[in-house]
């Protein structure tokens, strides 16, 4: 029996290693938490599973299957698979320049190198690499403005005597407190005060509940609208732009990148825990959060929070699947990103001919999947987004050319159709499934199947990590929001630094000294 089983496992293994080899070649971090073990399937480094929840993860037209995939590299000397009978490459009438004869355009370079801008001394502590985006000067400007709200809400209601205007130490302990529901997943703040399960006599008595409760009542980024402002985040507008500030100074991307919606639902521990009576009164969020994600690395670089302004025809209820507000969520993430050859992957819902000629013209260079449902399919040949009459075999595809612009059809248990102008389309790739071994494909199904199996793996952790207090206000929700990404950039770059090589913190460890340094405490050891 022993004998019987080392065969699947010794060509498991070396299925493993295959992926990982290829994956190597795209400088993909694996274990981003420094919590995988040795089970490979938490590991980014084999297959997309169809237990990924990300909005980014590929979905057949036919099937709802993902494309199981995993890497890309310079897999051109692979053989070419089976393609399609040439009698369905033939062009329809409504081609637009779309031609069946494929040419070898050269892949973008990128000159650039990413990874962090500067150098942190092995000692630099977890408060070290927040403040790297959240630096005091930010923390003073919300003890000023929460002091301001403070005095202004009392002259118009009245006076509160309990309340004594706010210091810095005092924001950081806020603050900590408020993190530190996104270590441990207390269904409120409030709960570390209390007696319960989610107690936490280690942290509680910096600060009274009273007091806390007092700055959260008053809590603001922005005490007043300007006469110029019309904007509905100008409550936490500056701040975003300040973090912005942050990302841009402190990291500097790969050429690889996506465009997506990460994953910020409810806190699965709360929902597990709370009653229909509470989950009813959870009011829907009004916004759309997006960003732009290093796919090497998961460092999220760039943050957009579009609003719904409301009911109504405009609002994001609306729009939220037509193609103009996904233009507009892809040209405001990319907006810095003119000029450097950057490859970009997209979801069905940005994927689109006019924006990827668009971003050609600024050198920004993009690959995306299609669906018929869900993209902008103007300007695409129709015989490609219909489904050949004859049954395919996995690893057949089709391709049309434009210009530089490539349109994929591949099979793989149901048809997958991609765009890209960032890789050759004569070019071989694989996907590398458990069961079913090396599926052949086009090296552009390779790339994105690798890049979005990472981001989806980035996704299943790092939502663990957002904070679970969950305000009614908008501008609050968009802020703690904000700051936990903050966080998980700031573990990203503690993991690239010397630091991490002293003391191997995992996410959740580095969660838990960020809190005891915000709050002051002098044992910042983190528990094991």
């Amino acid at each position: 029996m022993a004998e019987g089983g080392s065969g699947p496992r010794r060509k498991a293994l070396a299925l493993l290693e295959a992926a990982r080899s290829r994956y190597e070649s795209l400088q993909i971090s694996d274990d981003v938490f420094g919590e995988s073990g040795p089970d490979s399937s938490g590991n980014p480094f084999y297959s997309t599973s169809a237990d990924s929840h990300s909005s980014s993860a590929a979905s057949s037209d036919d099937e709802d299957e993902t494309t199981g995939p995993a890497p890309t590299s310079a897999a051109a000397q692979r053989p070419p698979p089976h393609r399609a009978p040439e009698a369905e490459l033939q062009d329809d009438e409504d081609s637009g320049g779309w031609s069946p004869a494929l040419r070898d355009p050269a892949t973008p370079r990128c000159e650039e190198s990413g990874g962090p801008t500067r150098k942190m001394p092995p000692d630099a502590s977890a408060m070290d690499f927040f403040q790297l985006f959240v630096p005091d000067n930010v923390l003073k400007n919300m003890v000023v403005q929460t002091n301001m709200y403070a005095k202004k809400y009392q002259e118009r209601f009245g006076s509160d005597g309990a309340w004594v205007e706010v210091s810095l130490a005092e924001m950081k302990a806020f603050l900590g407190y408020m993190i530190s529901t996104s270590i441990y997943h207390c269904e409120s703040v409030l709960s570390i005060w209390s007696g319960g399960f989610y107690s936490n006599r280690s942290i509680a008595l910096v600060m009274s509940q009273a007091r806390f409760e007092k700055i959260l009542k008053y809590f603001h980024v922005v005490a007043f609208r300007s006469s110029q402002t019309t904007h509905g985040l100008y409550k936490v507008q500056p701040f975003l732009d300040s973090l912005q500030n942050g990302f841009d100074s402190a990291f500097r991307p790969s050429q690889t990148q996506v465009l997506h919606e990460p994953l910020i639902d409810e806190d699965p521990v709360f929902i597990a825990t709370c009653t229909e009576r509470e989950l009813r009164k959870r009011k829907k969020r009004k916004f759309s959060l997006w960003v732009r994600q290093c796919s090497s690395t998961g460092f999220i670089i760039q943050i957009y929070v579009h609003l719904k302004e409301g009911g109504g025809p405009d609002g994001l209820d609306a729009l939220k699947n037509k193609p103009q507000l996904h233009s507009l969520v892809a040209k405001s993430l990319c907006r810095n990103a003119a000029g450097k050859n950057y490859i970009i992957f997209t979801g069905p819902s940005i994927t689109s001919l006019t924006l990827f000629e668009e971003f050609e013209k600024q050198e920004i260079y993009c690959c995306g999947l299609l669906s018929s449902r869900k993209s902008d399919c103007t300007g695409l040949p129709l015989s490609m987004l219909a489904n050949p009459a004859t049954p395919q075999s996995r690893g057949q595809y089709r391709i049309k050319m434009k210009g530089n612009m490539s349109l994929i059809c591949w099979y793989n248990k149901g048809h997958f159709r991609f765009l890209t102008n960032a890789y050759s389309p004569v070019q071989q790739g694989v996907i590398i499934k458990r069961k079913s071994g090396e599926i052949p494909c086009p090296l552009a199904v390779e790339a994105f199947a690798a890049h979005l199996s990472y981001i989806c793996k980035y996704d299943d952790k790092y939502s663990k990590y957002f904070i679970s207090h969950k305000p009614n206000k908008t501008w609050q929700q968009v802020f703690w929001f904000a700051i936990s990404i903050a966080i998980n950039n700031a573990y990203i770059l503690y993991k690239m630094s010397d630091a991490y090589h002293v003391k191997r913190y995992s996410r959740a460890q580095f969660g838990e000294r960020l809190v005891r340094e915000l709050l002051g405490l002098e044992d910042t050891s983190p528990s094991h």
